[in-house]
């Protein structure tokens, strides 16, 4: 071939590579994917480290009806890991409603005023919505997950985060990033995920992500997220041939955006990550149901 027309030819298919990739969504560049993974690893340690990541609870506990005194002392029973030695007392009634009465002088705050007695929210599943009561730079809350009430704290100045020095990761590889086909169920699924405490958290299945790897057809089924917005994201708690060995036991955790109208959905498993419940152990977190058991060693994204 001669040199004019061999370059000609070269140039004509960097060219419709490149039309190819701006055409396509689901094929990225290879120098700009590894860019895109970096950056999101350092947006995820960020999180991680900010002084509401999880990286911040220091405590935690279960709650059945009854009488609690609160505080860090040892003759508590609910003993804190900081914050006053006698912060008040709690009354949990059979129904589950909860009421707590501060003592005096210990500083604490519940919605910007001293406390004193008042009736506490509980979160579900999350720390949204709960009355906190601030305790300096830590705070005490309650939590509900299925039918299980507990108690968190968490504070800034967790030794937990002081020290945390980051995570373990595979090496970033394409071959992970892969083009999932959604086959949605003709109505949304109710189901049941077990939490790493056994507990159950109802959740929807909308359909199933098909897809393949070195030839091999898999499937998984997703759930809406249960930590945001339904509309944006799905969420993928799965397990695979890792898993307890080089990755967390119970199970990595996947995000992905919605189907898009030809029915295809990008799995990144470079983003793959560590449930809460690895970094912590005084939070709880779904694990993988027994279909998202992938048989095969997904070497991509976080170890533990």
């Amino acid at each position: 071939m001669r040199p004019a027309k061999w370059i000609g030819t070269v140039v004509l298919l960097l060219a419709l590579g490149a039309c190819k990739q701006q055409g396509n969504p689901f094929v990225v560049d290879a120098r700009q994917y590894h860019r895109e993974i970096e950056q999101w690893r350092s947006q995820r340690l960020a999180q991680l480290r900010a002084a509401d990541g999880w990286l911040s609870y220091t405590g935690s506990g279960k709650l059945k009806p009854g009488h609690y005194l609160v505080g860090s002392a040892p003759d508590n029973d609910i003993q804190l890991p900081g914050g006053p030695p006698q912060l008040g007392a709690l009354e949990v009634s059979s129904e589950g409603v909860v009421q707590i009465e501060g003592n005096a002088g210990t500083g604490a705050t519940l919605n910007g005023q001293p406390l004193r007695q008042a009736k506490l929210r509980t979160a579900v599943s999350g720390v949204q919505g709960a009355s906190r009561v601030q305790l300096g730079g830590a705070e005490f809350y309650l939590v509900r997950f299925g039918k299980v009430l507990g108690w968190r704290y968490r504070d800034a100045d967790s030794p937990r985060r002081r020290n945390f020095r980051g995570i373990d990761h595979f090496p970033v590889d394409q071959h992970w990033r892969v083009v999932a086909r959604w086959q949605p169920f003709p109505e949304p699924r109710q189901t049941v995920l077990l939490t790493s405490i056994g507990t159950p958290v109802s959740t929807v299945v909308p359909g199933e992500l098909v897809f393949e790897v070195d030839g091999r057809s898999y499937r998984l089924l997703p759930t809406l997220n249960q930590n945001g917005p339904v509309s944006q994201r799905l969420f993928i708690p799965f397990s695979d041939r890792t898993s307890g060995r080089e990755t967390y036991g119970g199970a990595r955790y996947l995000y992905a955006a919605l189907p898009q109208q030809d029915g295809k959905v990008v799995l990144d498993f470079n983003r793959a990550e560590n449930p809460p419940c690895a970094l912590t152990p005084h939070v709880v977190c779904p694990i993988a149901p027994a279909v998202n058991r992938l048989e095969l060693a997904v070497t991509a994204g976080e170890r533990f």
